[in-house]
């Protein structure tokens, strides 16, 4: 069984037509990596998928139950878990009390885990959520997240704005939540990064899927990295484990 099965999706915005015809896939503890320039449809992809956005026509199935016209909080309760562009963290709370909001579901994550693999946040743990950088509230946003055990993780940019450094972190974070049998869809500009910790890319251009291939395959096409997915000239290094 898949995880997530996207068939000919068609997501409209009053008349422009955002998505056409994509249709994409995640196995069970596969992660697979959404590239694409700025435009190209990832986020309504993802918005699509979670049905806050909803598709005009397509179906998508999560592990094999048509989730395609569910309300957000049903798709939720099939065991995914979304953690949106922005960084959406309750400014007025400590990072505990942040992490004391998810309802609490049986697997591997727990509060004293998470601490132990963001040890930031942990040394943070009183501090509220307008305190912390950018990079400390994505740990957090994510953090949140792996506290409801999802079957399926949908992340949207969590790179995004941070550095180098923080990027690796987070992208441990999301490769260990691989490890531990979760599904992941992962929407990154960081072309190099996500290539790296993926199994297969798909490509989004114009809303709509122009190539599929094993992420470490796409990722030794240098001029196709570079014309589909916008990635910068510079190497990424990921650290060793």
């Amino acid at each position: 069984m898949k995880a997530l099965e996207v068939h000919d999706l068609n997501t409209y915005y009053g008349k422009s037509h955002v998505l056409k015809g994509v249709d994409l896939e995640v196995g069970e503890g596969e992660l697979v990596t959404l590239l694409g320039r700025n435009g190209a449809g990832k986020s309504t992809t993802l918005r699509s998928i979670m049905g806050l956005t909803p598709a005009r026509s397509g179906h998508v199935h999560i592990f094999g139950t048509e989730s395609t016209h569910l309300a957000p909080f049903r798709i939720a309760r099939l065991g995914v878990g979304l953690v949106p562009e922005g960084r959406r963290v309750f400014s007025n709370l400590t990072v505990d009390e942040n992490l004391k909001i998810p309802v609490d579901r049986p697997g591997p994550w727990n509060i004293a885990r998470v601490y132990e693999l963001f040890p930031r946040l942990a040394e943070r743990r009183e501090h509220k959520g307008r305190q912390l950088s950018g990079g400390e509230q994505e740990m957090l946003s994510i953090a949140r997240v792996l506290l409801l055990n999802p079957k399926l993780l949908l992340l949207d940019e969590p790179s995004q704005g941070l550095a180098p450094l923080i990027v690796q972190n987070l992208f441990n974070v999301i490769v260990a939540a691989r490890n531990e049998g979760t599904s992941v869809l992962l929407i990154e500009q960081n072309v190099r990064a996500a290539i790296e910790i993926a199994d297969r890319a798909y490509v989004l251009e114009r809303g709509a899927v122009i190539y599929t291939d094993v992420a470490a395959e796409f990722g030794r096409d240098e001029q196709r990295v570079q014309e589909l997915a916008g990635a910068s000239a510079q190497k990424w290094t990921f650290p060793d484990d």
